[in-house]
């Protein structure tokens, strides 16, 4: 594995582990799925998926 490729994996890695990948999927599924509707703001789809959470709530044992 050559710097460049160690680089891209330590890149996926971390945008995975922050969170910041899933905001970009759902951008991708958002335009896929409602093109004319407005792609939300990291700040507001951060707001979205608080109350989604808040709403909904799922335990877990662990």
């Amino acid at each position: 594995m050559n710097a460049r490729q160690w680089a891209g994996a330590v890149r996926w890695y971390l945008r995975e582990l922050t969170g910041e990948a899933e905001y970009d999927r759902y951008c991708e599924r958002r335009r896929r799925h409602h093109p004319l509707a407005p792609v939300p703001t990291r700040r507001e789809y951060e707001v979205l998926r608080t109350l989604h959470r808040e709403t909904h709530p799922q335990g877990r044992c662990c």
